[in-house]
């Protein structure tokens, strides 16, 4: 199938990023080198520089900041050509935002005050000098240097060695996606680029070393600063998916909900989600609970972040076609299964105790985001129970299932605001119970379902989805299952228009990279994330932010897999607004394809791929009859064909 060759962001539709081999970036993936293509200002003292390439000129205390037109990650090498004392140093600051450039510190990675640069003797003389490989930054789009003594220094480059995604060949996507809406292209490509930037050598781990001695009450000012480093081996392996580049360097199985699936149709990096997953059984309980972080993080219970380690194995499963991996951690996943199930008290809905969750406020009780997770977690667990010929449990699973939804809707359900309650004592309706009350198929009806989905839609401001469960917030994580909720309840036009409103302002506003998605911010558009007091700490680059790279891929183009490795699947594109559309995506069975293009009275062109060997049905808004490339001829009734075996079909007129 032809792929068009339009850059996107300056990513390429069929190879991946090529922001990682930009002109200006001067860099190959191969080499993993990047060069500043710019100096950004020249903010105090008499220095000069280069316009590209880094070379700078200081003239006692001074300093440059270098634009690196993305954000990027690595270990900074200084090539000093001359000094003219002994006593000379030049520091370093990185920043993310273009809010936190600053000659005296970095933006943040504690919870308090800012990080410290870090600064080299280049007194020693001319040369290279490069930081300490605790010292790689794991994200930034702006790097300062600065001078603070009377010597002169030149510098005659500033170079990056990329840490990130440390495993991959960095342009070698196997999915792409284009549209006629560059807008939505740019997102697609910037979320697969921000898991990359997220995806880190294990020994590389934890950017906070100071979580629990500096905490949000403290006043840290400048001029003192924070000492900062990553170097916790955080899992095994080569290469692991966290959930931030920059902070916090951990595996957070909630992140993975989102990262992963938008990993699998993308880079398909799916070694450095196992080795995320297996980081977290490794530190599983003796009575099944899972943590709510991977290593070094201090042991808290959270009955959210368990379920989704489950849904992390499950996804994994889904997309890898890994059963012996599955049936290895099978014993342990029913015993973290049967931990989540013994919450569940005389009203059929798991009674959570643990507050700890995506840094929402008033987790417990019979709350909805618990339960329609559970629900979720209880239909993928009948699910892979089938795949291993496991099924004691599968009737006492199907009826807690049953009872639960039952009950959620009687108990929880507000029909006057058409959306469900936070629990059984608050007034709140919040974004993450009712986006997966839709996604985890809790609803009683189509038109329930079109009814929150329309409530939703309601609540949007200028900069996207509110979650009011966090105060005045929007959280590109649960909004990421928000658009899943949209395009479930068949209104695929809402799930465009939430992307271009809230990931486009994300990926456009002046303060943020360009290029990556930032963890969380204020309703009002300011770059404050409510559970945070220190606002430099704001990841950019999190993986929980990727949701359209998935959404876009599955539901506007249709590629839906629903059996492992895609042994089974569904073609079901919802392009809303789109006119023409090419996507793909590579599983260990083959590539998933599909090109097609819409008129005012519907499709003019549609094809479709799957591996051979695989099965699926077809579910468009369509009249019509479907040929094989072997001629084979089916009709469709209604829009739908069950059964296709896989292979390359076309939509025909009848």
């Amino acid at each position: 199938m032809q792929r068009l060759l339009r850059s996107t962001l300056g990513f390429s539709a069929n190879s991946g990023p090529t922001s990682i081999k930009l002109v200006c970036w001067g860099m190959e993936a191969e080499v993993r080198n990047v060069d500043p293509p710019r100096a950004f200002f020249l903010e105090t003292g008499d220095a000069s520089c280069s316009r590209k390439g880094g070379k700078a000129t200081f003239h006692g205390v001074s300093s440059v900041t270098y634009d690196f037109g993305r954000n990027v990650a690595g270990i900074v090498s200084l090539d000093i050509s001359r000094v003219s004392s002994h006593d000379a140093f030049i520091g370093v600051t990185f920043s993310e935002s273009s809010l936190w450039i600053n000659n005296e510190a970095c933006d943040a990675t504690a919870d308090a005050g800012l990080d410290s640069p870090l600064w080299f003797p280049v007194g020693h003389g001319s040369g290279r000098y490069t930081a300490e490989k605790k010292h790689n930054r794991g994200a930034f789009r702006y790097l300062t240097l600065v001078t603070n003594t009377s010597a002169t220094v030149v510098v005659e480059s500033v170079r990056i060695n990329f840490t990130a995604a440390p495993t991959q060949n960095l342009r070698a996507y196997t999915g792409y996606f284009h549209c006629d809406d560059e807008l939505l292209n740019r997102i697609w490509y910037a979320g697969a680029y921000t898991n990359q930037l997220c995806t880190i050598d294990p020994s590389m781990g934890n950017s906070l070393p100071f979580l629990g001695t500096i905490t949000s009450s403290d006043n840290i000012t400048l001029p003192e600063t924070v000492p900062w480093w990553s170097n916790y081996t955080i899992a095994n392996g080569s290469s692991v998916l966290t959930d931030g580049a920059k902070r916090d360097r951990l595996v957070w199985p909630g992140d993975m909900s989102i990262a992963l699936e938008s990993i699998a149709v993308s880079t398909y990096d799916l070694y450095s989600v196992r080795m995320a997953l297996e980081s977290l059984f490794a530190i599983q309980q003796a009575d099944g609970r899972l943590p709510y972080a991977g290593k070094p993080f201090y042991d808290t219970v959270s009955y959210t972040y368990h379920l989704h380690s489950l849904i992390g194995v499950s996804y994994y499963y889904r997309y890898s076609g890994d059963k012996n991996w599955l049936v290895a951690h099978w014993s342990q996943y029913k015993r973290a299964l049967q931990w989540s199930l013994s919450s569940i008290d005389d009203t059929g809905l798991a009674n959570v105790t643990a507050s700890a969750d995506w840094l929402r406020f008033g987790m417990g009780g019979h709350n909805i985001e618990a339960n329609a997770i559970l629900y979720f977690v209880l239909q993928e667990s009948l699910a892979l129970s089938q795949t291993l010929n496991d099924t004691a449990s599968s009737s006492t699973w199907s009826r807690i299932a049953s009872a639960l939804k039952s009950s959620a809707n009687a108990r929880l359900w507000d029909p006057s605001a058409g959306l469900y309650r936070d629990n059984e004592t608050t007034t709140l309706h919040p974004q993450d119970g009712n986006a997966w009350a839709l996604k985890s198929n809790l609803t009683l009806s189509s038109n329930q379902s079109s009814t929150i989905s329309t409530a939703l839609s309601a609540r949007w401001g200028p900069y996207g989805a509110p979650a009011p469960e966090a105060g005045a917030t929007i959280s590109p994580f649960i909004t990421g299952f928000e658009l899943q909720a949209h395009f479930l309840a068949d209104q695929p036009q809402r799930g465009l228009d939430l992307m271009r409103r809230q990931w486009g302002f994300m990926l456009d506003d002046p303060r943020m990279t360009q290029s990556t998605f930032i963890e969380g911010y204020s309703t009002d558009g300011s770059l404050h994330y409510a559970p945070y007091s220190n606002d430099a700490r704001i990841s950019h680059a999190h993986g929980w932010a990727t949701g359209p790279t998935a959404a876009l891929m599955f539901y506007a183009a249709g590629l839906q897999l629903v059996g492992a490795g895609g042994e089974r699947w569904v073609f079901k594109p919802q392009p809303g607004d789109l006119r023409a559309v090419e996507a793909g995506f590579e599983t260990r069975l083959g590539r998933f394809e599909t090109e097609f293009r819409r008129g005012s009275n519907g499709y003019t062109e549609l094809v479709f791929t799957t591996p051979e060997g695989t099965i699926g049905d077809v579910k468009i808004d369509a009249e019509g009859v479907l040929v094989s490339g072997n001629g084979t001829r089916v009709k469709l009734v209604d829009g739908v064909a069950t059964g296709l075996h896989g292979g390359t079909w076309r939509l025909k007129s009848l």
